[in-house]
């Protein structure tokens, strides 16, 4: 018998577990996720589960959406991006400006080619130039050099220089991923860089409050695929935490139902994710963990990723009608729960005698300042300022004339966020929950509708109505999301959209069916819902997909159960190619390797491969390694018998349990 403890921080709530290996969950913990000050709500989760019992913990887990919810909602801190020989062309796709946005760009010279010789020579000097004229802009650097994963020499040399010269973190493409696609890895990378200051105050706020508490056992996290590193690896690479809650929370799902084939559904306050179970295991994503609209080379379990949650912001399309998402939004339930100043401004604007667009919105601080704070513009650094003392409204603000595109700038870098009606405020105005300020929640409805009937558009009459609406809508997108992510794990292929196409999809989920036209959804397999709002929501969804749903003991804290319920798995992969006759190269991780004879450079693969996968595992942690090495070769056979040698791909499996702490 052992004790561990589970901690998940997800964007509304962190929760926490205490899990003893042989009893499973013997208390658990949910308390509010305070991103302005990670340490506040990990300290209430674990101080309500801990019970004095903190020197007797073996192992510390975490799993966090932190990741995640930034990339789905356009966060993260500014990072600047090196691309090394990289094509210009490479520079506008489309995902990668997106993702840059407005932060700097370097383009230098150098890059090898597919079989690992240098292209053009690595332009040191222009890179320390322009590193040096925009260091103080940025957080951290990413850098990506064209087939780098053939040879990292001038990626290694890049992370060197800036590492010296600016004191930066610096993710490499190539320690992320060994596949082909530079524009796809340096994505990866520029994602990597711009999450590590968001996954290092995590890890920091919990390791203070372990040693706080006499807790000296080891600290992991929970990667995309579901297994566990050692903090010092995820502070490296926080992008292989992208997915980290789906995959606990699958992880976990799956330990707490015990069915071996069914969708898992995980309803936060910012995201829902659904992951498909066969055979017990769950499914991996063979092109990379997809977020956001981003298509990433993180090894991560196949999950199915929406904009939709219980905080999900309520807002209309463009056709002036009720949704809900992707955006998070603060409910004005939990606002005023935690500023009861802000229920008198509602009342101010509910008694004037005009509506306005504004009405019942306000802005705070969700994390501190992550860069210097002369990086601000003026009217930035004037928000800013004005949100140090709490939450300010959307009318005030605009009546300091604070132009609209310097609080979209502090929003997209997640450093403040708004707080609006969300279907957590229509769950508390029905009488579904009951935790935070009722009243908050009311008066956000009667603002929000009143703005709504000026639109035109028909509207429900009460705000129990447009409560009803709210609760609807989200049952309603919760069950396209799972019919989406069934037709993409069985056909590969979405629902049909546009008008026609909507509308045959709604009309197989809606709670009434018409006059002239019945059609049915059915769901394959049981739904193993889990997520705080899960028992508020999915009941309802089942039936509307003619299916079954469990909603298992402990589903409000599912993603702290699988923090603690996984193992810990390291992978390296190498690649041997044949530049000419009787050359065989090897390409692995440190660099290339020239033999001549296929088996000699195969041997000297798997040594190296195999060590370095048991190496990374001892490192993390693990115990009872075991090691698996795959090997396959592609070659080609003529009509005449001769055969032709393509490359030869081998990777290294080293998987173990995590080691707990002893006495």
């Amino acid at each position: 018998m052992a004790l561990t403890l589970g901690i998940d921080t997800g964007g509304t709530y962190t929760d926490a577990v205490l899990f003893d290996t042989d009893a499973g969950v013997i208390a658990s913990a949910k308390a509010l996720t305070t991103k302005h000050d990670l340490t506040i709500g990990v300290r209430e989760a674990i101080d309500a589960v801990l019970g004095g019992r903190g020197g007797e913990v073996a192992l510390v887990s975490i799993s966090t959406t932190l990741a995640t919810n930034a990339i789905v909602e356009g966060q993260g801190s500014p990072a600047a991006l090196v691309l090394i020989g990289h094509p210009a062309s490479d520079r506008e796709r489309p995902d990668l400006k997106r993702a840059l946005g407005s932060d700097p760009l370097i383009a230098v010279a150098g890059g090898h080619d597919a079989l690992g010789d240098a292209r053009a020579p690595f332009d040191a000097q222009a890179l320390s130039t322009q590193a040096h004229s925009i260091k103080d802009r940025v957080s951290a650097f990413a850098i990506s050099s064209m087939f780098a994963v053939r040879n990292p020499a001038h990626e290694i040399a890049a992370r060197d220089l800036l590492h010296a010269e600016t004191g930066l973190p610096v993710s490499c493409a190539h320690e992320l991923s060994s596949q082909l696609d530079a524009p796809r890895r340096a994505l990866t990378a520029l994602l990597n860089a711009r999450l590590i200051s968001l996954i290092q105050g995590l890890i920091r706020a919990v390791e203070g409050l372990m040693a706080d508490r006499a807790i000296s056992a080891p600290v992991m996290v929970v990667k995309g695929d579901g297994s566990l590193v050692d903090a010092a690896t995820a502070l490296r690479s926080p992008v292989e935490t992208i997915l980290s809650g789906p995959a606990a929370s699958v992880v976990g799902a799956q330990h707490l139902a015990r069915l071996d084939d069914a969708f898992v559904s995980d309803i936060g306050g910012t995201t829902t994710d659904i992951a498909l179970v066969k055979d017990g295991r769950p499914q991996l994503d063979p092109l990379g963990a997809r977020v956001g609209g981003y298509r990433t080379m993180v090894r991560a379990v196949a999950v199915h990723t929406f904009g939709l949650g219980g905080d999900s912001e309520v807002r209309l399309n463009d056709r002036g009608r009720l949704t809900v998402g992707p955006r998070r939004a603060v409910p004005l339930s939990l606002l005023a729960k935690r500023y009861p100043q802000v229920i008198a401004t509602l009342e101010a604007q509910a008694e004037r005698g005009w509506p306005a667009e504004w009405d019942g919105a306000f802005v705070l601080r969700e994390r501190a300042l992550d860069t210097d704070p002369a990086s601000l513009s003026r009217p930035q650094r004037r928000i800013w300022d004005a949100l140090e003392e709490g939450p300010a409204s959307l009318e005030w603000l605009y009546s300091d004339q604070s132009p609209t595109m310097s609080l979209a700038r502090l929003l997209d870098r997640g450093l403040v966020i708004m707080a609006r009606l969300t279907p957590s405020d229509a769950a508390h105005l029905l009488g579904f929950h009951h935790g935070w300020e009722r009243r908050g929640a009311e008066l956000g409805a009667r603002l929000w509708l009143r703005w709504w009937k000026i639109t035109g558009h028909d509207t429900p009459q009460t705000p129990e109505d447009l409560a009803r609406l709210i609760v609807d809508t989200t049952v309603t997108a919760s069950a396209r999301a799972l019919l989406e992510s069934a037709m993409l794990e069985e056909y590969r292929s979405t629902l049909p959209t546009g008008t026609a196409g909507d509308a045959l999809v709604n009309s197989a989920i809606a709670e009434k069916s018409g006059d002239l036209l019945r059609l049915k959804a059915e769901l394959g397999r049981t739904i193993v819902a889990v997520g705080a709002p899960a028992a508020t929501y999915y009941p309802e969804i089942a039936r509307r997909l003619s299916t079954g749903v469990v909603v298992p003991e402990h589903a409000e804290v599912c993603n702290a159960v699988g923090a603690v319920a996984g193992g810990v798995a390291q992978r390296v992969d190498a690649l041997i190619t044949s530049p000419s006759e009787g050359l065989y190269r090897c390409h692995m991780p440190e660099g290339i390797a020239d033999f001549r004879d296929l088996e000699s450079a195969a041997g000297h693969a798997e040594a190296e491969i195999g060590g370095r996968a048991r190496r990374s595992a001892e490192e993390i942690g693990a115990v009872d390694i075991q090691l698996k090495i795959e090997r396959h070769d592609e070659v080609v056979r003529a009509a005449d018998g001769s055969v032709t040698f393509i490359e030869c791909r081998l990777s290294a499996l080293a998987s173990g349990r995590p080691a707990l702490a002893t006495g």
